[in-house]
């Protein structure tokens, strides 16, 4: 016996499998709202994915055309603590030195900076936050109070201040 058409073959599975889901359907309504949420969740995050991807490549893009930013004042990183000298353990040079007036001060211990942290004037931003750890509450003060009297400069007095409420646990 000769074989029937291909589309007519085609045409009869159809019509078999049209049957075989209508008998499932009952069955797989139940779990069709989930199947949907499903669906549409992992369109959403492909979507998601390729904005990202696109995002990325923006920003390689334009990097080339800002400045490099400063690390903010919150991070931390392992590399900028040298916990193998401790901040007040920095040796201190004074020299007097006369003024106008004939009278001799110590220049180094006033111009450095305060006690706690000998040559904090000519610190960093990065150097400063990474010796902020092994410093006490008191010695934070004094910095904070030389901070403001001083240069005053508001990324500083924003890091000091919040090492030292961290320090003190407020």
């Amino acid at each position: 016996m000769k074989s029937l058409p291909l589309p007519l073959r085609v045409a009869a599975g159809l019509a078999v499998t049209a049957v075989e889901q209508a008998r499932k359907l009952p069955q797989s309504l139940a779990g069709l709202p989930v199947t949907v949420a499903s669906v549409a969740m992992q369109a959403s995050m492909r979507a998601q994915q390729h904005l990202t991807e696109l995002a990325i490549k923006g920003d390689e893009a334009l990097a080339t055309f800002r400045p490099a930013e400063e690390a903010p004042e919150w991070a931390t990183f392992d590399e900028d603590v040298d916990l193998s000298t401790p901040a007040a353990a920095e040796p201190v040079e004074n020299e007097a030195v006369e003024n106008e007036d004939g009278d001799t001060k110590d220049s180094d211990i006033e111009d450095s900076g305060p006690e706690a942290l000998p040559g904090y004037d000519d610190l960093t931003f990065a150097q400063l936050r990474g010796r902020l750890k092994t410093l006490t509450a008191e010695q934070l003060d004094d910095l904070l109070a030389h901070e403001r009297a001083h240069a005053d400069r508001e990324a500083f007095v924003r890091m000091l201040s919040n090492r030292l409420a961290t320090v003190r646990g407020t």
